[in-house]
């Protein structure tokens, strides 16, 4: 027998800071006037908060092992990128775009390759994530290529990649992550 106590907090994480980029995702939409320095330091914040939670994830195990098998490297990734927007005050939006867009390709890319691996596991779902982890990074690929004619739309492309990643990885959290509660024996239960 073994703890699933890592596991479940790992995905309770997961499934909570991912609600929270597609809520954020939504404010910046609506909101596109918000200040670049305040922006820069909630994506930052945003950033180092799910890298931690995608480190804490590769560390737990879960059932497959799919969902968390890369966030070794993603998760330090995003702790860099978000603690480079923190410590570098007065970027300009392209940088953000481009920091926050290379971040949602690269998160595109490995969850199309997670969702490759869930068909061999046989999760019936591998479809469902395989097709918004492309939507994803084609949005990322998108605010990656934008141009910075106008904050307020950079702000909403901003907005809408980060509802995008959110719910590429609510989609693939409920999806991907099983825990159960006996590892020995017939009495396996799956939550």
């Amino acid at each position: 027998m073994r703890s699933t106590k890592l596991i479940r907090t790992a995905k309770a994480g997961y499934l909570t800071l991912s609600a929270a980029f597609c809520a954020l995702g939504a404010f910046l939409m609506l909101r596109p006037g918000l200040s670049v320095p305040l922006i820069e330091r909630i994506v930052g914040v945003g950033m180092v908060a799910f890298g931690l939670v995608k480190l804490l994830g590769y560390f737990s195990r879960d059932l497959y092992r799919l969902a968390f098998q890369h966030d070794l490297a993603f998760g330090s990734l995003l702790v860099a990128m978000g603690l480079l927007l923190l410590l570098k005050r007065g970027a300009v939006m392209s940088l953000l775009c481009s920091i926050l867009g290379v971040a949602v390709v690269a998160d595109g890319f490995f969850k199309a390759q997670t969702a490759l691996d869930a068909r061999r596991f046989g999760l019936s779902s591998w479809w469902l994530m395989l097709v918004v982890a492309l939507a994803a990074g084609a949005v990322g690929v998108a605010l990656v290529a934008c141009p910075a004619a106008s904050v307020r739309a950079a702000t909403r492309l901003l907005g809408f990649s980060m509802l995008m990643e959110g719910a590429l990885n609510l989609c693939v959290g409920l999806c991907a992550v099983k825990i159960i509660r006996h590892q020995c024996g017939e009495s396996r239960q799956y939550l």
